[in-house]
């Protein structure tokens, strides 16, 4: 029996949905030196070098902390791909392959240097005086 042309592009088009492909996202993440923690989002993810999947593109805050280094706290935009942007997401969708969005920061760490004891006392002065500013 042959099909008709309609109910053979019905068929192929449930096929490719049911078949369809999707988009596996990870970001690397690196520091230099390595075995930092990772804070993404306020959720602590491991230490470095370190692989994880994510699932949204945007903005993700990321906090990187090492004893004897300063802490880095910054914000990482992941732009998606065009074949994740509408309508070309649809396509993409049904596509029968995965596609593979692999994004990589690295990430270099300062060595903490303590103020001198002369700008602490400083500092603290200049707080008092704000404190005591707010209080009158």
């Amino acid at each position: 029996m042959i099909l008709p042309k309609r109910t053979f592009s019905a068929l192929l088009l449930v096929a490719a949905v049911v078949i369809g492909g999707c988009v596996e996202r990870e970001m690397t993440i690196t520091t230099e030196p390595q075995g930092a923690l990772v804070i993404i989002s306020d959720l602590e993810v491991g230490r470095t070098p370190l692989t994880i999947p994510f699932t949204w593109y945007g903005d993700y805050e990321i906090i990187i902390r090492k004893d004897g280094y300063t802490t880095i706290g910054t914000h990482q935009k992941i732009s998606a791909p065009i074949y994740e942007i509408p309508p070309i997401d649809l396509l993409s969708a049904i596509a029968p392959w995965t596609y593979h969005d692999r994004r990589y920061f690295h990430y270099k760490m300062v060595k903490f240097q303590p103020a001198p004891s002369e700008e602490l006392i400083r500092r603290a002065e200049l707080m008092r005086k704000e404190n005591l500013k707010s209080v009158r």
